[in-house]
């Protein structure tokens, strides 16, 4: 059968009025895996505005979308599923407009599985629009992967635009590596998460289409109760290079900081921008240091700059690792994710690796069989004098004498 086209126009009308009804069949969920025969429907085709290209059909936008049972809503039930877009149901705010935790059950909609959601509603005064909603019900109504986070359904009615997914009950990376008074991310969590979120950029370059995911960062890296991570938020997100087409030329744009640095200079984009943002991601689990400090004292630092050229000596691995871990990682694991980072992090893109091959480094790390560095303990004067470490212990110390710790020599206020 010959390939068909869609076009912008007929593209828009169907996704206002489209709406699947029937659960997906075994048989049709096989397409959504990498490698399926199904041609994938490009936004190339979406947008194109040729008088020569033949609207598709309803049958074929159902295929070209995978059969992935995307849901129609209407604007009352999402109102509904949120208690009316409620300020105590708003999980957050990205470029693309405010985020809600919202309901379903049968009552609401006959068919949808009982389940917690997350509502994402387009900012009509923000910087994205139609485009960026439609990009996302492109690639994520097509795109199925255990790291990538799942589309549920969409809302078109008049100018709102609406987005429904999965609830993903841990919230995003930035929220959970770098919240305050709270216990440390765990070494094999971090790994944990490195490794999910590699997984899914890989899938999406090895595509038969690749995709640049352009706005790989932190916040848009979701994360489940046992931490699985999943990407979101593909508004951005370009379709890679054609035939011999070395780069994708495109509007600058991104989150400072992470975009790739001949990416920021010529807006030329490969699938090694994104190995680069990844590369930022990755230090920043190793620092536990945001690439870009909100505080004053920090301000305009640059975490790569700063990291980069100690990430290759083992010496000064511990001047960047994030203390808060107190010395609770494999010396010889974190020595390969720091060498990782620092390939990332060229320069030039070239010498980065591809997403493929930072997965197999890092999935012998997940269980690395290493003797943790020494636990860092605080030690502390009491109120009577005494000495105790930070299990309450008491210590004999002599005050001048020096101890060795992570590395480094310090006085007596650590202790092994």
């Amino acid at each position: 059968m010959s390939s068909k086209r869609i076009t912008w126009k007929s593209c828009i009308l169907i996704l206002g009025c489209y709406k699947i009804k029937c659960p997906l069949e075994e048989s049709e969920k096989h397409v959504l895996k990498e490698g399926g025969s199904f041609q994938r429907l490009s936004m190339s085709d979406a947008t194109s505005t040729s008088s020569s290209t033949q609207a598709i059909n309803v049958e074929d936008l159902s295929i070209s979308l995978a059969g992935s049972k995307l849901y129609t809503f209407t604007l009352e039930e999402l109102r509904e599923a949120t208690h009316n877009f409620s300020w105590s149901n708003m999980l957050g705010e990205g470029g693309f407009g405010p985020v809600y935790k919202g309901f379903f059950d049968d009552k609401l909609r006959q068919g949808l599985e009982a389940q917690t959601v997350a509502v994402k509603r387009l900012d009509l005064d923000g910087l994205q629009g139609h485009r960026e909603w439609l990009a996302e019900i492109m690639f994520l109504g097509q795109l199925r992967h255990p790291h990538l986070v799942k589309l549920i359904g969409y809302c078109n009615e008049d100018e709102h635009r609406l987005l429904v997914y999965e609830y993903m009950t841990r919230g995003c990376l930035e929220n959970q590596l770098f919240r305050r008074y709270s216990a440390a991310m765990p070494w094999s969590t971090r790994m944990k998460i490195a490794l999910g979120a590699a997984k899914g950029l890989a899938f999406l370059h090895g595509a038969d289409k690749p995709i640049i995911y352009r706005d790989f960062k932190a916040s848009n890296i979701l994360l489940d109760s046992d931490f699985t991570a999943k990407l979101s938020d593909f508004g951005l997100a370009k379709e890679g290079p054609k035939g011999e087409e070395t780069h994708v030329t495109t509007r600058i744009m991104g989150t400072h900081g992470y975009a790739a640095p001949e990416y920021m200079m010529t807006g030329h984009l490969t699938t090694k921008s994104d190995v680069y943002s990844y590369g930022v991601v990755l230090l920043e689990l190793l620092t536990g240091k945001r690439v870009v400090e909100k505080s004053e004292s920090n301000r305009g630092r640059s975490l790569v700059e700063w990291a980069r050229p100690m990430l290759r000596d083992q010496s000064k691995l511990n001047r960047i690792i994030d203390r808060r871990l107190e010395g609770q990682f494999p010396m010889k694991g974190a020595m390969k994710v720091a060498l990782l980072a620092y390939k990332c992090l060229s320069h030039h893109p070239h010498p980065r690796p591809a997403m493929s091959d930072v997965v197999k480094i890092l999935e012998p790390l997940q269980d690395f069989e290493d003797a943790f560095v020494g636990p860092f303990v605080f030690v502390a004067e009491n109120e009577n004098g005494i000495k105790e470490n930070s299990r309450g212990r008491t210590l004999n110390i002599h005050p001048f004498k020096f101890i060795l710790t992570l590395g480094h020599f310090a006085r007596n206020d650590s202790l092994i």
